[in-house]
């Protein structure tokens, strides 16, 4: 459930990401087509050029104030309070979920590279479980 929720995710944001780079040329192509008439084609394309070259600016200097204005924040809140391991991937996935993905797919190709490996893993787990479980009840 929570793969099939990350890949409707990326599925969305990759669709998103389509539209605005259809609608960046569309509106690039349509700025040029009302300078041509007023402007050589090469002037044209310069205004054009131009004024992706300022929007692309201007998003930069939003991005890295609001970047600046989170790292600010973070460095004054106070560290979150960390008990176990659980806690510690818990906040880990949270904070770098594209790393986390990535963690996840690397050792899934370790696992499937190394079946041995995987099997020995996955018993010893299954023998500490025995180990500490309490007999059943007779």
């Amino acid at each position: 459930m929570i793969f099939e929720k990350t890949l409707m995710t990326l599925a969305a944001a990759a669709a998103i990401a389509a539209a605005a780079a259809v609608s960046v040329f569309a509106a690039a192509f349509a700025l040029y087509a009302v300078l041509a008439p007023f402007l050589t084609p090469a002037g044209a394309a310069a205004v054009v050029a131009a004024v992706f070259a300022l929007v692309v600016a201007l998003t930069g200097l939003i991005v890295a104030s609001r970047a600046e204005a989170a790292s600010a924040r973070a460095r004054h809140a106070a560290p979150p309070h960390v008990d176990g391991l659980t806690e510690r991937l818990v906040d880990m996935v949270k904070d770098r979920p594209l790393l986390s993905i990535g963690a996840a797919l690397a050792a899934g190709v370790f696992a499937l590279k190394n079946p041995t490996f995987t099997a020995s893993v996955a018993s010893a787990f299954m023998a500490s479980r025995r180990a500490s479980s309490p007999p059943p009840p007779r």
